[in-house]
């Protein structure tokens, strides 16, 4: 695992690291202020509408949008079964790089599953009731960012508002992975300095912030896990493999 592909928040499992951002659970239901949608607040939903969430007071200067085109972000996306929703025409998953302490779910938290491609992979979450990809995280909480994947981000009612809230895409990474056409890539892979940069500066400044413990995938008291990742085994892990390499 790089450390460069860490900071990018893209790379995955057995090559490098990833992503987001969720406010800490709320164990009493919905706040009142957690229903009224503050502007760069995203709503969350998987895509059966059991788990509900918001990603609050998020912006292009909070974060990081990125593609990643990585061989493990397209696994999880088959493994899923919803390649054709997650992937983009050359592989490429859009994420949103953030501090976990802006994510909140407000309904559904018992649907949170996570699952690991390798023993040392990202933790990647998802909501088991139908599948939809929520993010990634380290399986340690001490890193406060999780690479929120924005096939779970509702859209904004206006176009374009998902550039005007969240900034453009700031770079492609790991295009060597990219299915298609690549020529489409060219020079979009430019930047990724500038991201690596942003992203150190983004976990240092949450990390004096104490945001550590705000996460919804961590129990903030014993720092486990909220969900016991379930580890693909060598056949389900080469099986989810043939499928992604003859898409």
């Amino acid at each position: 695992m790089g450390i460069g592909g860490l900071i990018l928040g893209i790379r995955c499992s057995r090559h490098s690291c990833s992503q987001l951002s969720l406010s800490h659970l709320s164990p009493h239901g919905p706040r009142r202020d957690s229903v009224r949608h503050m502007q760069g607040d995203r709503a969350i939903r998987c895509s059966c509408g059991s788990l509900r969430g918001v990603a609050r007071a998020v912006s292009g200067s909070r974060g990081n949008r990125v593609v990643c085109h990585c061989d493990d972000c397209q696994s999880f996306a088959h493994f899923l079964g919803r390649a054709n929703e997650i992937l983009d025409a050359q592989g490429g998953t859009e994420i949103f790089q953030m501090s976990p302490a802006r994510l909140e779910i407000l309904t559904g938290a018992d649907r949170l599953a996570c699952m690991r491609l390798t023993p040392t992979g990202l933790v990647r979450w998802y909501a088991e009731c139908c599948g939809t990809p929520i993010g990634n995280t380290l399986i340690t909480q001490q890193v406060p960012f999780v690479g929120l994947i924005l096939a779970c981000v509702e859209p904004g009612a206006a176009a374009g508002s998902r550039d005007a809230v969240l900034g453009p895409v700031r770079v492609h990474v790991q295009i060597r992975f990219a299915k298609g056409d690549r020529a489409q890539l060219h020079g979009r892979d430019r930047g990724t300095l500038t991201v690596m940069l942003r992203f150190a500066a983004m976990i240092l400044w949450a990390c004096l912030r104490g945001e550590q413990k705000a996460s919804p995938f961590f129990d903030p008291k014993t720092g486990q896990t909220r969900a016991i990742p379930r580890v693909l085994s060598e056949p389900e892990l080469r099986e989810v493999e043939r499928r992604r390499d003859a898409a």
